[in-house]
């Protein structure tokens, strides 16, 4: 999955996304475990698809972290 399709989810739907690739990266490992996995490089793809969704997750909420104080500012004219 693209970052710019993860960038427009919200929250849950991040949530939802980084659950099911965890899921589908553990079919694969038991795939491979068992001898029944074929295209292998799946498993790097959906381990990297793993951490673009998390890093996307952190950006959110870092960019929520940093609207808090300049909104809380815009309430009581306090300047940041």
């Amino acid at each position: 999955m693209k970052a710019s399709e993860l960038r427009a989810k919200d929250a849950a739907g991040l949530e939802k996304e980084v659950g099911d690739l965890l899921k589908a990266h553990f079919g694969l490992r038991m795939q491979k475990a068992t001898q029944q996995l074929t295209n292998h490089s799946q498993l790097g793809k959906t381990r990297r698809d793993i951490a673009r969704a998390k890093t996307i997750q952190v950006e959110h909420k870092r960019a929520g972290e940093a609207a808090a104080p300049q909104a809380a500012a815009r309430k009581t004219g306090a300047k940041t």
